[in-house]
């Protein structure tokens, strides 16, 4: 059986015996076997990015974004072969895998831009003959650990960006999928990029905690749950490091009477069910404004009974397996909690089974209407195919819904009511806002993060925040005078 080991100073390499295994979600098989790191295996990562970390510092921009540059062409080629191995390994369809990578292939794509991000500011005659002017200048090493559910674009949301900037990266990818992470990196050594400038370090929490814990390691970028986030934020932050800690989810999509019905339900149901609901984007809550409560839970029913649920191999499929048995209950607990709770279960995605792939992880769409705000599916994240209608009178008590929740990841507004429109992107107290959009993800060359319990943290990921995290500014105040006749100051200079 494979044995997926770490990537470190440009070879596939493990000195751990632990092992993990490797499941493919549509049959609940064993494919393959992850090396869990050790102290030892830590250890030659740290050495590999020292090494070369001065060197690839000094590189010139334009040289960093050339390489880049090869290295956005050789993942246009293998394109179709990294959407497989996120697939087999997570369960998603192949549209949606292939669709991942692109969104992450817009990350290097934004930093090939590099010699022009960096370019810092100057400013003549600060004082009498005096010119000042800003650096930005690498961090060091710095480290990402990222989650299942995305692992070709969660990560290309933080190393390209890194890397161009003049830092080396290790990152710790879910053990759940972690082919893809080797597959980046062994592409981005055939760029032309130096050995030891990426490394990845497969492993469980012992290695979150070694990174956290170094005093080589100069930042932190996570994405996952919103306990795990508060954890890799306060030890971080304890240690020194910069840390960007993306967290959990609850997202909003608010229905207005005006809306363009149909065009809403497409938006929910590509939204709330895709990629099983396992995205931090997902759409897990549908606020109903007023009098289109009935027809929109009976149009989300009726389209939902008609998705189609299959291993990714199917490429008709709409939406494949969760990523584990373990998830799976999880989810399935959930549901029967709505229904404890009162929820009205609508469509009811349990015990759901494909002939030949009995043993995969599969849930079918689930819906729940007249969801409250007190219940626990509607307060925690279950990231799966569970979406919950709340019934609200008016704009108002919709807006309230969802500033008053503890995430603020992302909402949507479905109106025709510009004005309305208006006010929820500028009152809503949420990170990333979409009007009849349903996903409002941001372009790369923008930034990526929540609000509240969402992020920890003072920066978004990619775009210029990412510019801004992984590097540190530094001021310079410069003159050359013939000579110095006044002597000493000791006032604070005003001029």
């Amino acid at each position: 059986m494979e044995k997926i080991h770490n990537y470190i100073d440009g070879v596939k390499t493990s000195i751990s015996k632990k092992e993990l295994d490797v499941e493919d979600p549509s049959t609940g098989e064993v494919i393959s076997k992850v090396v869990l790191s050790s102290l030892d295996d830590f250890n030659n990562a740290i050495n590999s990015s020292k090494k070369i970390q001065e060197e690839w510092s000094n590189t010139t921009p334009l040289k960093r974004s050339r390489i880049l540059s090869n290295y956005k062409v050789l993942i246009e080629k293998n394109i179709e072969e990294l959407a497989k191995i996120i697939s087999k390994e997570h369960g998603k369809t192949f549209a949606d895998a292939k669709g991942s990578v692109t969104r992450g292939l817009e990350v290097v794509e934004f930093a090939c831009g590099i010699p022009h991000l960096l370019k810092g500011e100057f400013s003549q005659n600060v004082g009498t003959n005096i010119d000042s002017w800003s650096i930005r200048q690498p961090l060091g090493i710095c480290s990402g650990i990222t989650p299942f559910n995305f692992p070709a674009m969660v990560p290309m949301w933080m190393y390209p960006i890194a890397i161009a900037c003049g830092n080396t990266f290790i990152l710790k990818p879910s053990e759940k999928d972690p082919s893809c992470s080797i597959k980046l990196a062994e592409l981005f050594t055939e760029a032309g990029l130096p050995n030891g400038v990426f490394n990845v370090l497969n492993g469980d929490k012992e290695v979150v905690d070694l990174i956290l814990d170094s005093n080589d390691i100069s930042s932190v970028s996570f994405v996952g749950s919103t306990s795990v986030a508060k954890y890799i934020y306060e030890k971080s932050a304890k240690n020194g490091k910069r840390v960007q800690a993306l967290g959990g989810a609850k997202n909003h999509l608010i229905v207005m009477p005006d809306a363009n019905l149909n065009q809403a339900v497409d938006g929910i149901i590509g939204a709330g069910y895709g990629s099983a609901g396992e995205r931090c984007m997902a759409v897990s809550v549908a606020v109903a404004v007023g009098n289109i409560a009935d027809d929109l839970v009976n149009k989300i029913q009726l389209e939902a009974q008609k998705l189609k649920v299959a291993p990714w191999r199917d490429f008709d499929s709409d939406m494949g397996p969760v990523i584990s048995k373990d998830h799976k209950e999880r989810i399935e607990n959930y549901i029967s909690i709505g229904l404890n709770e009162g929820a009205k279960l609508v469509e009811d995605g349990r015990n759901y089974k494909i002939q030949g792939y009995e043993n995969g992880y599969f849930i079918g769409p689930t819906l729940f209407d007249h969801v409250t705000k007190d219940m626990t599916i509607y307060k925690e994240e279950i990231f799966g195919p569970v979406l919950s209608v709340v019934r609200v009178d008016n704009y108002d008590q919709a807006l309230s819904l969802a500033n008053d929740h503890q995430y603020g990841n992302g909402a949507s507004i479905y109106t025709s009511d510009g004005e309305v429109s208006r006010h929820f992107t500028t009152n809503s107290n949420i990170g990333m806002v979409g009007v009849n959009v349903p996903i409002p993800v941001p372009m790369a060359f923008h930034s990526f993060g929540g609000w509240k319990q969402s992020l920890f943290g003072d920066c978004s990921v990619h775009g210029m925040e990412g510019i801004r995290f992984y590097t540190k500014l530094k001021t310079v105040t410069s003159r050359w005078p013939k000579s110095i006749k006044d002597g000493p100051e000791f006032k604070m200079p005003t001029n």
